[in-house]
Order: C-alpha cells, then structure tokens, then sequence
C-alpha cells in the first residue's frame, strides 16, 4: 500500500455513502481516479439502474489518456456481470488501468471474487482489504442480506424515563422531541421498508413515510393477522406501497398486497422470508412491543435505536427490557437521549 492509499479510499467511503436510499438495492459504491497523488476523477453509484460509481468516476477523467497510469480506488470489488449495466471489471480492463485499490471484496453470489479474477487476469495489480471495517459497515445492509439471507434489521423505540412507550391499553403518547422525529424520518428514507405491528397500526394509525426530510419513500409493512385495521386508517390509504401480513385471504389494490402466512409455523421467520425473497434490504422496525420482544427475543436485529426522553408517564405500556450488549454510542437528541446498540 502507498502513503496516501487510506486518504484516497475515505473519499471513495464519502462518495459512497452520498447514494444512501438511492442506490438500493445495489450497494454503495464510490470511485477516485488518481494519477501522481493527486485526484484526476471520482464518482459513485448515484440510483439503481443508472451508471456505476467506476463509469461516473472514470468519465470525469478529462485527459483520458492518463488512465493508463492511473491508480484507481474503489469501495467494491468491480462487478464481472452483465445487470442493468455491463461489468465494471471489463470497463477498467478496456481504458488499462493498471493498478485498482479495492476496500471490500463482493458478497453478492454472480460477483464474489470474479471481478478481481477477471482484473488480475488481465494484467492489473489489485489491492484489496483496505479500511474493510469501514467498508463493510457502509454497505452493512448488503453485506447482512446476502451473508444472513434476511433484511438488516434496525429496532427503534422511544421511551420515557421511567421505562414505558405508551399510554395505559396502548393510548398514543408523545413521547420524543421534534428533533428525535425529524432524525427518524431521516432514517425512514434510509431504509426500503418500515414494519409495525397491529397494536401500533391500529391505535397509533401511522403514515409511516418519510414526510420531515428529504429522501425516497420506504415501503410500509403491517403485521395484521385478522386484518382488523378499518379502511380508513393511513396505511390502507394506497398513497405508497404497502404490504400487509396476515392469516386471512389475499387480496390487492392499488399499492396494497396482502400477504398470507401460515398459523402453523412461526410469524417473524415467515415475514422475514418473504422479504428475502423481495430483495429487500433492511428494515425499520417501528414497534409496537410485540414484534420488537419477538425480534429481540430470536436475536433477529441489527441495530436498536432508542430514544430516552427526560419525562416520565408513571404507567402505561413497557419498552422493551433485554439488557442489551452492544452499545455504540450515546448522545444529545434535543432533550433526549439517543442509545445506539450494535449487535456484532
């Protein structure tokens, strides 16, 4: 590795992460392009479908010519295979280049290695393993999917002081400060779903998008075993996609598809299942009590997120209380406590 090998592999992380909610489900990919120490192009993989961050970053090259000096550095391994784009691999061969800095060798079943075969094969020198840790925890939704064949799952709640995240018989309560909701709908647009349960649909009746920020819409999953939500509750409104699990027989209209499980088996593994099977990524778990106990029961999570507001309610319904390990950080949220758990 060279002296600046780490500097120039941060700004690809930086680039990478600038597709977050729009890359998906691709991972996040970031490209520099350098020649003699000095960055001569860079880019990322900007919306599925669209170009990948080594077609953005290596058309930026103003002097093309150089590119056959160039020490390129990029996120992930190159793809071999023919998707909505054709193979990055072949791309970097065909403007020969001859030195590629990879953090980060592909998980996904039709890359996995062949990439970097391909490149070696031809003639280029390949680094891998640079900042991996960063890499991975970057792309930690697609590494978990395809490695653990189920969304990453990220578990958030607010709770008051004393312990409780709702009212006596599930009465609404606000619970979280303004800039707690405005940093969840952040994450709402980071995630390709958002899952609750029926206690919560049913008393909170959420709209479960993304309303306070800036991002794409997720798609909204409801766990509603005897379909018991009215029509007029927000998530049968039809205003975004919408998937409803449940026991009773499925039907569809306009942005809404009914789901039916099996009662004989367990509920959480089959709704997990069917999300695999929809290329679905990760998963904003919004509660209610139910489903996060079930999650955090199997060990069924990613990240829990907890919001600890100053205030207490004396009685109600309880958080979740598990004792978890993990923790990554702790900070200010307004008057709240934000807890970030990490399960590793």
């Amino acid at each position: 590795m060279k002296t600046d090998d780490a500097i120039f592999m941060r700004r690809a992380l930086d680039l990478a992460h600038l597709g977050t909610g729009y890359a998906r489900p691709n991972p996040l990919v970031g490209c520099v392009v350098t020649y003699q120490g000095r960055i001569i192009g860079e880019g990322w993989h900007r919306q599925y479908g669209g170009p990948h961050a080594e077609v953005n970053a290596l058309a930026a090259v103003a002097d093309q010519s150089l590119l056959k000096k160039a020490r390129v550095y990029v996120t992930l391994e190159p793809c071999a295979h023919h998707g909505k784009t054709p193979p990055c691999a072949d791309l970097l061969i065909a403007k020969g280049v001859p030195e590629v800095v990879v953090c980060n060798e592909d998980p996904f079943p039709l890359v996995a290695g062949r990439g970097l075969e391909k490149l070696r094969a031809a003639g280029v020198q390949v680094e891998t393993g640079l900042l991996a840790n960063e890499g991975r925890w970057l792309n930690r939704r697609f590494f978990t999917f395809h490695e653990k064949k189920r969304p990453y799952l990220v578990l958030k709640w607010a709770e008051t002081a004393d312990g409780f995240l709702a009212g006596r018989y599930f009465q609404p309560v606000q619970i979280s400060s303004p800039q707690a909701g405005l940093l969840t709908h952040q994450w709402r647009s980071e995630e390709q779903g958002i899952l609750v349960g029926t206690r919560t649909a049913l008393h909170d009746n959420p709209r479960l998008n993304v309303r306070d920020w800036s991002g794409p819409q997720p798609i909204r999953l409801v766990i509603d075993k005897n379909l018991s939500l009215p029509p007029t509750h927000h998530l049968l409104d039809g205003s975004q996609p919408t998937l409803i699990y449940t026991y009773r027989q499925p039907y569809h209209k306009a942005n809404l598809d009914l789901v039916t499980l099996s009662e004989a088996d367990d509920l959480i593994p089959q709704v997990l299942a069917d999300l695999y099977q929809r290329n679905m990524q990760s998963v904003l778990v919004e509660g209610g009590p139910t489903v996060l106990n079930a999650l955090l029961h199997a060990g069924l999570w990613d990240e829990v997120r907890v919001f600890r507001a100053p205030h207490k309610l004396t009685q109600g319904i309880g958080a979740p209380r598990l004792g978890l390990s993990g923790l990554r950080s702790v900070e200010n949220v307004g008057p709240d406590k934000l807890f970030w758990y990490v399960n590793d």
